[in-house]
């Protein structure tokens, strides 16, 4: 009696849902993308003269930024106080990942053609109103796990904020670090006093 009852009730449950994740625009991928890398300022930024008031007011920037993968309910993620940021859950193919902050609202970087599982490595990103620029475009990465002995580049590429880019395979061991926010090189917090 039981499991008829519990069997009649998962029906019920199963014909309740209304919308189905099939046809939703924010279903989540099986294969999702990383995207990491560092916010490297806000383009026409006054930077202040003194190397500890230009760490704060890059501090406090970060802190009043925010991070979103546009058309997604389950992206997560986030921008550390040094500028970092790691986006998980992102759709693989096409994806916008959009940033608000202090003088570059709705700044956006457009990912095309990037495959299921990659890790996508953007560094030295400066955000501009409604768009983004990268500073040396060769340092941003695709990375695909694969089985190999050492990265691989696949033939293939992909575009990151209108810059092609090579897909490489890379071992599964050197992939390790797809899921922790990377830290900018040269950037010192400021000493905070309890």
């Amino acid at each position: 009696m039981r499991r008829t009852l519990f069997a009649l009730l998962m029906v019920a449950l199963a014909s309740c849902g209304g919308e189905t994740s099939e046809s939703s625009i924010y279903k989540m991928s099986r294969k999702p993308v990383s995207v990491r890398g560092w916010i490297l300022d806000v383009k026409g930024a006054k930077q202040e003269e003194i190397v500890d008031m230009e760490i704060a007011r890059r501090t406090q920037l970060f802190q009043s930024s925010t991070v979103w993968v546009e058309n997604t309910e389950y992206a997560s993620g986030g921008i550390a106080e040094n500028g970092g940021f790691i986006i998980l859950d992102v759709p693989p193919l096409n994806a916008t990942i959009g940033f608000n902050a202090p003088g570059a609202e709705n700044a956006k970087i457009v990912l095309e053609g990037v495959p299921g599982t990659a890790d996508v490595f953007i560094p030295d990103l400066v955000l501009e109103p409604n768009g983004a620029t990268v500073l040396d475009p060769k340092k941003i990465l695709i990375r695909v796990p694969a089985k190999v002995d050492k990265p691989t580049p696949t033939g293939k590429t992909a575009k990151v904020g209108g810059y092609t880019v090579p897909i490489i395979d890379t071992p599964l061991g050197q992939l390790i670090d797809r899921r922790d926010y990377p830290s900018p090189p040269g950037f010192r917090p400021v000493a905070t006093v309890k």
